[in-house]
C-alpha cells in the first residue's frame, strides 16, 4: 500500500478524501470529532499529494478511487461510509460508480458533478505546466482568497495559515498530475440518480469554485440526498465553520444509520 494514511478511532469506518491541492490534514477537526463519537476514521493523502509518492504525470480520478478502494482493502474494509470535498467529492462519485457496493453513506461537500468549460479545462493544463515549471508558491498565494471567504481571512489566521501551509507544501508534481487527469474527468451528473444510499451534500454558502447552485444539482438529483448551507464558509467550510460542519456530517450519519 503506497498511500500514507492515518486512523484514528475504532468503530464504523469512514474514509474522507481530501481536495486539490491538499493532503490528509484538511480532515484533521472531522477526524478528531468522529473517532469520540464511535468512528474508525481513515484520512489518506492521495497519491502525489503529501507525503503519498507518484511518478504519474496525468492521474485519472478512476486511479484515485482504485487507490482507495486497495486502501480499504488493505485495513480490511468491506464497506464504509466516503467523504469527499471538491477534488474528493468527484473521486468520491468515481468511486461510487466504479465500485457499487462498497460505500454506505456519502458526504460530497463543496464539489461539482459535471464537466470543465472548454476554456476551464484548457486552464488546468496550463496550470499543470506552470507549477511544474516554477512550483507552487505563486499558485498558492493566487488561490488563497478564493479557498476561503473575507470572513474567515479576517477572523480564523489559523485557518489561513493551514490552508496555505498545505497548498505550498504540495508536491508540484503530483499537483500538476491530477490537474491533468481531472481535466479529461467524465461527466458525473448522469451517474447521480443511480446513488441510492445515504447522502449528505455540503456547501459554504460563499464559495467561489463550486457554488450553492451545484450542490443543490445533485441534491436535485441524488434522490436520498440531504443538502446543508453553511453560512459564512466559502470552499473549505469544514475548516472554516467546524463546528456547523461536524454538527452536520454527525447527525447524518446518525440519522443514515452509519454509526454503532
Amino acid at each position: 500500500m503506497n498511500l500514507a494514511y492515518d486512523d484514528l478511532g475504532t468503530g464504523r469506518p469512514v474514509l474522507l478524501v481530501h481536495g486539490h491541492p491538499f493532503d490528509r490534514s484538511m480532515w484533521r477537526p472531522q477526524a478528531t470529532h468522529l473517532a469520540e463519537r464511535g468512528h474508525c476514521v481513515v484520512t489518506p493523502d492521495l497519491r502525489g499529494y503529501g507525503e503519498s509518492p507518484t511518478r504519474d504525470t496525468a492521474t485519472g480520478l478512476d486511479v484515485f478511487a482504485a487507490d482507495l478502494i486497495a486502501l480499504a482493502d488493505h485495513l480490511g474494509l468491506d464497506r464504509f461510509v466516503l467523504g469527499g470535498l471538491s477534488m474528493g467529492g468527484q473521486i468520491a462519485m468515481q468511486l461510487v460508480a466504479d465500485h457499487p457496493g462498497r460505500v454506505e453513506a456519502l458526504l460530497l461537500a463543496d464539489t461539482f458533478a459535471g464537466l470543465d468549460t472548454p476554456e476551464a479545462k484548457q486552464a488546468r493544463v496550463d496550470t499543470a505546466a506552470r507549477i511544474t515549471e516554477e512550483g507552487m508558491e505563486r499558485y498558492a498565494e493566487e488561490l488563497l482568497p478564493k479557498m476561503i471567504s473575507k470572513q474567515t481571512r479576517a477572523t480564523r489566521p489559523d485557518v489561513e495559515a493551514h490552508v496555505r501551509r498545505m497548498m505550498r507544501n504540495a508536491p508540484k508534481e503530483g499537483a500538476a498530475a491530477a490537474l491533468r487527469g481531472r481535466a479529461e474527468r467524465p461527466d458525473y451528473t448522469p451517474t447521480l440518480s443511480r446513488i441510492d444510499v445515504p447522502t449528505l451534500v455540503v456547501v459554504g454558502r460563499e464559495d467561489e469554485f463550486t457554488p450553492v447552485g451545484e450542490a443543490e444539482l445533485i441534491h436535485r438529483e441524488i434522490r436520498t440526498s440531504t443538502l446543508v448551507v453553511i453560512e459564512g464558509a466559502g470552499h473549505l467550510p469544514n475548516l472554516e465553520r467546524e463546528t456547523e460542519f461536524d454538527e452536520a456530517l454527525s447527525t447524518f450519519l446518525k440519522n443514515s444509520g452509519a454509526t454503532r
